[in-house]
């Protein structure tokens, strides 16, 4: 499924790789319980939560973002032919994202910048494609732009070490280090602009370096928000995390303030994992908030 949208003059486009009933609540959410889900489930079924199943609806999408000349990768999911043995539902894929970046106006040749939230291993597989024996850019005449400090986190080992909960695995070196050693990879910290058109703002919690993309135009903003929030289960209760956040009280923290700032301004929510219609507004309710899903 291909869909566009217009953030003022900047156009937006979604490439989903796979979205489904995937994920026990328990293994997603383990701080929440099953009641939890039930009390809210005229908000999060039937696109987020199949109740019979008992499974959360959990989504692999990037986006594209086409601002003046520049064609923007967001994210890049799980990738085609990557060995992740320890997560069935993503080993050895084999889709048609290619032909569909081509369907959406953004022809791997064609990309300028490829920006990254975070390098967990559904983030960054499609940076590379295997080629003749090894893996190379998927997007060649684009600039990568990766996290520094998730960057440093892996590059010394640290997801490497006991009782660290390891979500980079190996696309570090099958979906990063290529990128590096082809010489396209940029590190970027918060404060910086990519592209004249995205903003970057710190989010780490979920994982050391993680940020987040704001974009701005004609007074319409769009944020991009990376693992912040996995479901809209993290917007009605957000003291939940995901079982994959590596610093909890932080993750916790920045989802609280992100929240706020969502509400204030009425910003489209643009995550990675939320199933239809994929993005969405943050509203107040009461002393909490609600998920608006938005309309294509």
């Amino acid at each position: 499924m291909i869909q566009t949208r217009k953030i003022g003059d900047v156009k937006v486009t979604n490439i989903i790789e796979y979205s489904g009933p995937t994920h026990d609540p328990a293994f997603l959410f383990p701080e929440a319980e099953r009641a939890d889900i039930d009390r809210l489930e005229s908000q999060m079924a039937p696109n987020h939560w199949v109740p019979h199943m008992g499974k959360l609806i959990v989504t692999i999408q990037f986006w594209i973002v086409q601002a003046g000349t520049n064609i923007i990768v967001i994210d890049t999911g799980v990738g085609n032919f990557k060995s992740r043995e320890s997560i069935p539902r993503m080993h050895m894929l084999n889709t048609l994202v290619r032909e569909w970046l081509v369907a959406a106006g953004a022809a791997p040749e064609d990309v300028t910048h490829v920006v990254i939230t975070h390098l967990h291993a559904d983030h960054v597989g499609w940076n590379t494609t295997w080629q003749d024996g090894r893996w190379v850019p998927t997007f060649p005449n684009a600039s990568y732009h990766f996290p520094l400090d998730d960057f440093t986190f892996c590059k010394e080992g640290k997801n490497k070490e006991p009782g660290v909960i390891d979500v980079f695995g190996d696309s570090f070196f099958d979906s990063v280090m290529p990128i590096v050693d082809a010489g396209l990879a940029k590190m970027m910290r918060p404060g910086e602009e990519i592209a004249e058109c995205l903003t970057v703002h710190s989010a780490e919690g979920h994982s050391p370096g993680q940020v987040i993309f704001r974009l701005e135009s004609k007074g319409e903003v769009g944020v991009f928000s990376g693992d912040v929030f996995h479901s809209p289960l993290q917007i009605m209760r957000p003291e939940f995390n995901s079982g994959y956040c590596i610093w909890q009280e932080k993750a916790r923290e920045v989802r609280l303030k992100m929240l706020n700032e969502l509400a204030d301004e009425s910003a489209l929510i643009l995550p990675v994992h939320f199933g239809a219609p994929y993005c969405g507004y943050v509203r107040r309710q009461g002393d909490g908030f609600l998920f608006e899903p938005a309309t294509w």
